[in-house]
């Protein structure tokens, strides 16, 4: 490994295998920047939870296989201000979590077989295949799967794992925020204790899947053991193709959320019969390639925080999400965590902890706590809080959002 690499490690007790696999990516030459977040844990290929920057190589495994997963936050506000939306929602979280889980199909391999959308998602879908086929470099196979009802069928649908639907309010806000963001953000204005947001973390389901490891393999040259790094040449037509893929990706999966936001929003004015205003506060997206300075900076599980730049950090299905402004911090290499970071496999929490316990965690939010979903007890995660202080220099927390109500697939 050359000397001259930037390479910082903000990670909270990364284990044996985590850097491993940092170490590995960062031995090749063409990485020029790399830095561990604070949430890192190890993944496929590279650490989930690592920024790396190169020159004139793209890998498509040091972005995964769910391209764009990311974070939506929505804030919800009654038109009606003499009203309490908080106090709405919780006399009537137990209908809302019903309908919810009715409407949106939730876990894996759960589509939208109906094509039940609304009209403004699929006018928007429709662009998105548009602008993907003017493009000069776009490949003809990839263009008829995005077109297919295969993708029409992901739209709406939440996945399963560490995806979820969070109904909350803020519980702690920082009385100084000075919100100034200009990334997929119509919200200009403080919020206040008890205000309502909806926050929603999932991707772009099979659709990413699936063409992440049709990149994969090209990458590998057909090698069936693609399980390592791989790398394009920038120039390349397959590095082309693959990029074409990345921006679709991207807004596909913001698409996919808003597209929840949507139904959620319908569910809530439907059983509160009150009008509520939908605002997006932040999309930020954690699995992707940016392009800065003639590096290809890949975030595998990282979010972007440069200076005034909104974020939302989950933590848990009990402590929330946090709501960030970007510092820019130029050693976290402008990024900072996804999330809180797994302390636990998804193995060892089935086998280590208890429903009892995870019953107990989840006291007066409404969500499905049973053995299902065990391996997303919070328990299962590290210390939020560590994580946040770890990283205080890369992220300034403008508020908590604290669940009421919780949906996981």
């Amino acid at each position: 490994m050359k000397k001259d690499k930037f390479i910082t490690n903000f990670a909270l007790d990364p284990d044996e295998n985590t850097i491993k696999q940092f170490k590995e990516c960062i031995s090749n030459s063409f990485v020029v920047k790399a830095s561990l977040m604070p949430d890192a844990h190890s993944g496929y290929v590279a650490p989930i939870g690592s920024v790396i920057a190169t020159k004139n190589y793209i890998v498509p495994s040091w972005v995964g296989f769910d391209i764009g997963c990311g974070v939506l936050g929505v804030k919800f506000e009654l038109e009606d201000d003499k009203k309490d939306l908080f106090v709405l929602i919780e006399k009537n979280k137990d209908l809302i979590f019903e309908k919810v889980k009715k409407k949106v199909p939730l876990g894996l391999g759960e589509e939208n077989s109906g094509y039940n959308l609304t009209r403004k998602t699929k006018k928007d879908f429709l662009k998105l295949l548009k602008n993907f086929k003017n493009k000069e470099s776009y490949n003809k196979d990839d263009y008829n799967f995005i077109s297919s009802n295969k993708a029409l069928k992901n739209l709406g649908t939440l996945g399963s794992g560490n995806h979820f639907i969070e109904l909350g309010f803020i519980k702690t806000i920082n009385k100084s925020n000075n919100i100034k963001d200009k990334s997929k953000s119509n919200f200009n204005k403080n919020f206040k204790e008890k205000d309502i947001f909806l926050i929603i973390h999932t991707g772009s389901r099979s659709i990413g899947h699936k063409l992440a490891t049709k990149y994969m393999k090209l990458a590998s040259n057909k090698n069936e053991n693609f399980e390592k790094t791989f790398s394009l040449d920038i120039n390349s037509k397959i590095a082309k193709n693959y990029i074409d893929i990345l921006e679709f990706c991207l807004e596909f999966a913001y698409l996919n959320r808003l597209e929840i936001a949507y139904k959620v929003h319908d569910i809530l004015e439907s059983i509160l019969n009150e009008r509520i205003r939908f605002s997006v506060w932040a999309n930020k997206n954690h699995n992707l390639v940016s392009f800065d300075n003639n590096l290809i900076i890949h975030r595998k599980g990282a979010t972007p925080s440069k200076k005034g730049e909104l974020g939302i950090i989950p933590g848990n299905m009990r402590d929330g999400s946090y709501l960030v402004e970007g510092l820019g911090n130029k050693d976290f290499l402008e990024s900072s965590s996804h999330g809180a970071g797994r302390v636990l496999s998804r193995k060892k929490s089935k086998e280590e902890l208890n429903l009892e316990d995870f019953k107990n965690a989840m006291k007066d939010i409404k969500a499905e706590i049973s053995e299902k979903f065990i391996d997303e007890s919070p328990m299962a995660y590290k210390n939020i809080d560590l994580v946040m202080e770890k990283q205080k220099d890369s992220v300034k927390v403008l508020g908590i959002v604290k669940p009421i109500i919780n949906w996981k697939g």
